[in-house]
């Protein structure tokens, strides 16, 4: 796998590799992804009538006896099996109403090598066993499932080999922080004291470099994806984006590590020299790149919004809301996908007190009703 850079930390150059300190935390405790995974699992719900559209499409130009699939950015989790469980219920209705046998699914489940896949082949059995209870599988010999390790920045499968590419809530993650925004050996550049563009404060320049490296890893994406799918392909995509309207969730994250830095818990420097490599595009800037790499054509490119707080929400339906309990919630979501990378540069005991300051944050941030994921949905077809 080709090496990703934060541009922060202590290893060679000032630089570590993205691939051993980013990924979702493990296993089902309090603070795992598993637990905590929300608004990436309303995103997948959302993508379906997409998902299935393309399925339709794909299936019907050929009538193939077998599909593969990869699901980029899996994690672990109840999440990782869900798009799979997806592409499994679009095939049996599509292929019921045309009264065909369904196609063989070979199905690969990417993500960084360390993702928890151990968690998720453990709850391989329960996954194969959900599918001869609900939908009447009562072989393996339908479905074959495999984990595929590796960065999606890079090449991962042969020439020619895949059907349809589906990624979720994941593709707004860099391949490293922009190299514009901290030295080789850490000096912080642009950007001092935010950890991610900030909307009210980050100069126009931080935008621009982390703008470039965006559309530096998207086309290599795309360039990857159209080498690896079959012509006429299929690629279903969401990811979170920028309407320029919402607050972004870590601006209020930087808040906190600047009230910190107040009070003496945390140095200047610290700070200063870290970015989190994220960048939320908007339709147009995502647009821009697909039409710039001309591999596919899009067939459709369109936003919605989902809740901060979606969980939550979800379930507690019909009953007055808990602000602090709702805040937690979403606090809980973001320290599973970004503990990893906080408590490499600033050092775990510090997190406890981080995320519950971050809920208070959050909690007066909901009450003012705001709190929203602009979340960019994306059908695109090989040329």
């Amino acid at each position: 796998m080709r090496s990703m850079e934060l541009g922060q930390g202590s290893s060679k150059n000032g630089a570590m590799q993205v691939e051993q300190v980013l990924f979702m935390n493990g296993g089902e405790g309090d603070n795992s992804y598993a637990n905590n995974s929300a608004p990436s699992r309303e995103a997948t719900l959302k993508t379906k009538p997409l998902l299935h559209e393309s399925l339709f499409d794909l299936y019907c130009n050929g009538f193939p006896d077998c599909i593969r699939f990869t699901d980029m950015g899996c994690s672990s989790g109840p999440n990782a099996f869900l798009p799979t469980l997806q592409v499994i219920e679009a095939l049996d209705t599509i292929c019921s109403r045309l009264k065909h046998k369904p196609p063989i699914l070979h199905a690969f489940l990417n993500d960084l090598p360390g993702n928890d896949f151990n968690t998720v082949s453990k709850s391989l059995p329960s996954f194969y066993e959900r599918l001869k209870t609900e939908r009447g599988h009562d072989d393996f010999g339908s479905c074959f499932i495999a984990a595929a390790p590796g960065s999606f920045h890079g090449r991962l499968f042969p020439p020619c080999f895949l059907n349809l590419v589906y990624s979720s809530f994941c593709l707004h993650w860099l391949s490293r922080v922009p190299k514009e925004l901290v030295s080789e050996c850490g000096i912080p550049l642009l950007n001092k004291r935010n950890v991610c563009v900030a909307k009210t404060c980050s100069p126009s320049s931080v935008h621009k470099a982390y703008l470039d490296q965006f559309e530096i890893d998207f086309t290599s994406f795309l360039k990857f994806r159209s080498e690896e799918l079959k012509t006429e392909g299929r690629m279903v995509l969401n990811f979170i984006g920028n309407d320029k309207y919402h607050t972004g969730v870590f601006e209020l994250m930087e808040m906190v590590l600047n009230d910190m830095i107040y009070e003496g818990l945390i140095e200047v420097s610290k700070l200063e020299s870290f970015n989190f490599p994220m960048y939320n595009p908007c339709v147009e800037e995502v647009r821009q790149v697909i039409e710039r790499e001309g591999s596919f054509n899009i067939h459709q490119l369109e936003t919605s919004h989902i809740s901060w707080s979606v969980g939550y929400e979800n379930d507690n339906k019909g009953l007055e809301l808990n602000e602090h309990a709702r805040a937690k919630n979403v606090a809980d979501n973001i320290r599973a996908v970004s503990e990893s990378l906080l408590a490499n540069h600033f050092g775990s005991a510090i997190m406890d007190d981080l995320f519950h300051r971050f809920t208070i944050k959050i909690s007066a941030h909901l009450e003012m009703g705001l709190g929203a994921y602009t979340v960019l949905f994306i059908y695109l077809i090989k040329k």
